[in-house]
């Protein structure tokens, strides 16, 4: 089919995982622009890109009010966001300048889950001081703390922290939750909803998967820190900017809680001149909690679907802002 739609991939997950993904687009007729690098990009670099673009397979670009307000962007009609954050996109002006936002809710959530159980049974038995000692010829054992039968406390308890509550009901552990909404499922597992103070006090493991709004936003830092056990952690696979990396390097270096892990940052890649860097009793990885090859694939497909449906005048699922469909400065015509 011949091309009439260009599309902008900045998600790396168009190669590899999401190969198939992209002959989808392709065969629905649209060009596939890559950029040089699939890096999350600032205004300045990802406002070049967009000239002539109608669809973005999107990573975690900046997709600012100015930049979807540029000259460069006038064609762009979609915005297909690879995974479930969408901090990173000024939806009301997309909404008011009649582009649509779509994401991928629910596919991630067991990977995700899986990974931040990994994260905590990682951290919590020293697994990772194990292999970085056998893997420079030593043999250093290390002591860490049970798991089954401790306190979890889940902070933010939507699809993801209750799929990590499921897992956590398996190791006999008492669940603890602090969320605004408490919702069924999480109460059938058993999971009691406390106020975060009650939460970070009684509970040995916190595990953070709430949303990123201006009231979240450094949700833990040195005051919540003090609040934790000595002998407790923190772990960190849902957004970076819920946690206050400086106070959580102080905090750890001080050896005010027994170890964190973490898989996402405020800034990624994380700089070289970061405290967390050089933190103790951390364990950390790149934001590859959603990696797993079989999900991703799944969410690839899902990506690239909400952008062919939209070319094709379909309303796509997952959309964040429907009220755009009202607006008469929707780009996008919906048969």
């Amino acid at each position: 089919m011949a091309s009439d739609w260009t599309v902008l991939a900045t998600a790396s997950t168009i190669e590899g995982v999401g190969q198939a993904s992209a002959e989808m687009l392709i065969e629905a007729g649209c060009e596939i622009r890559l950029p040089e690098t699939f890096q999350a990009h600032p205004t300045a670099a990802l406002q070049p890109l967009l000239t002539g673009v109608q669809g973005i397979y999107a990573g975690l670009d900046d997709f600012s009010a100015d930049v979807l307000a540029s000259d460069e962007a006038t064609k762009l009609q979609i915005i297909s966001r690879w995974g479930v954050g969408y901090d990173s996109i000024d939806v009301a002006a997309a909404t008011e300048l009649g582009i649509v936002i779509t994401y991928t809710p629910g596919l991630l959530d067991e990977a995700v889950a899986d990974y931040t159980f990994a994260l905590l049974l990682g951290v919590a038995r020293r697994i990772h001081t194990g292999h970085l000692s056998m893997h420079h010829g030593g043999w250093s054992q290390q002591w860490g703390h049970d798991v089954h039968g401790k306190t979890l406390g889940i902070v933010g308890c939507g699809r993801i922290g209750t799929a990590v509550a499921r897992r956590a009901a398996g190791f006999n552990m008492r669940l603890l939750a602090h969320d605004p909404f408490p919702n069924e499922a999480a109460q059938e597992l058993g999971v009691e909803f406390v106020s975060l103070e009650t939460l970070l006090q009684q509970s040995d493991y916190v595990s953070l998967h709430a949303a990123v709004t201006p009231e979240t936003e450094d949700l833990i830092s040195a005051t919540q820190l003090q609040l934790m056990k000595p002998d407790s952690y923190l772990i960190n696979a849902g957004r970076g900017a819920l946690v206050n990396e400086t106070d959580l390097a102080a905090c750890l270096n001080a050896h005010g809680i027994a170890g964190a892990a973490v898989d996402t940052y405020h800034v990624e890649p994380l700089p070289v001149d970061q405290p967390l860097h050089s933190a103790a009793n951390l364990l950390m990885s790149p934001h590859q909690a959603s990696f797993a090859t079989e999900t991703g694939r799944r969410v690839s497909h899902a990506c690239a679907q909400a952008i062919i449906d939209l070319k094709h005048g379909q309303r796509p699922k997952q959309v964040l802002n429907p009220k755009v469909f009202e607006s008469p400065k929707l780009r996008a015509t919906i048969a």
